[in-house]
């Protein structure tokens, strides 16, 4: 049996359904409460496994405080440009990085940091773990 794969849309609504979640510091499990639905559920939406309907979607974003056109920034497309870069799949790793819990507390935490030197230093810090890390340097 050959196994259905998410469309790319909804994979893309359900992550930023996710990211703006966590950001709001709501549970899978409050969220659904919310919705009359079932945790399990909103972790379907949130995977792309199960669309969300207009009005669940519209539901969804009352709740979480953001327009419903904010589901769809940076939604992948389908029609691909000639040549070129394309910022809609330059900036994809963004929004696959704050759908995850890690991307949600780091964003919270630097946030909070007054000194620009210190995010500064922060952000070399963090380039140089990820090019030693690569084997780059």
């Amino acid at each position: 049996m050959i196994k259905k794969v998410p469309n790319p849309i909804d994979r893309h609504v359900g992550s930023r359904v996710r990211m703006r979640r966590m950001l709001a510091g709501v549970s899978q499990e409050r969220l659904g409460e919310g919705l009359g639905l079932t945790f399990q559920q909103v972790q379907k939406y949130e995977k792309g496994s199960n669309r969300i309907s207009a009005s669940r979607l519209q539901q969804i974003a009352k709740m979480l405080d953001v327009p419903v056109s904010f589901f769809f920034d940076g939604a992948p497309t389908g029609d691909m440009p000639a040549g070129g870069f394309s910022d809609a799949a330059s900036t994809a790793y963004v929004s696959d990085f704050m759908a995850t819990s890690e991307g949600v507390q780091l964003t919270k935490a630097f946030v909070r940091i007054k000194s620009g030197r210190v995010r500064r230093r922060i952000v070399d810090l963090v380039e140089a773990l990820a090019e030693e890390d690569s084997g780059i340097a």
